[in-house]
């Protein structure tokens, strides 16, 4: 299970470090995309991935931790998911007015005008 989170941690990062050295603007933002989905999944991983184990303290188990999943990383990822989202769409309005301003998407603005 642990080789599979790394690999998909690290084809995430690896495609979205790639697609942050393109120069087309939504290439650009597509990577920011993959890299942010790396990131949330490094953090959801660090957690301890437990199968069938509560997130908070039942009172019938003992105190001992190794019973529980953390629920600091899911908080923590499913913020990041929403303010992930909402930071995509604020780069989408930006890229339209822009595309709209100017006729291109590259990042330069001097390649080939659409």
């Amino acid at each position: 299970m642990e080789w599979i989170l790394a690999l998909a941690i690290g084809v995430l990062a690896g495609s979205g470090i790639w697609l942050l050295l393109r120069p087309r603007t939504f290439q650009f933002i597509m990577g920011l995309s993959l890299m942010s989905y790396a990131v949330n999944l490094f953090i959801f991983a660090m957690g301890r991935i437990r199968l069938d184990a509560p997130p908070v303290i039942n009172t019938q188990w003992a105190a001992e931790t190794s019973h529980y999943a953390d629920p600091l990383p899911q908080a923590l990822v499913l913020t990041a998911i929403v303010i992930g989202f909402a930071t995509m769409a604020l780069f989408l309005v930006v890229l339209l007015a822009s595309r709209g301003l100017t006729d291109t998407d590259h990042v330069d603005g001097q390649e080939h005008r659409q």
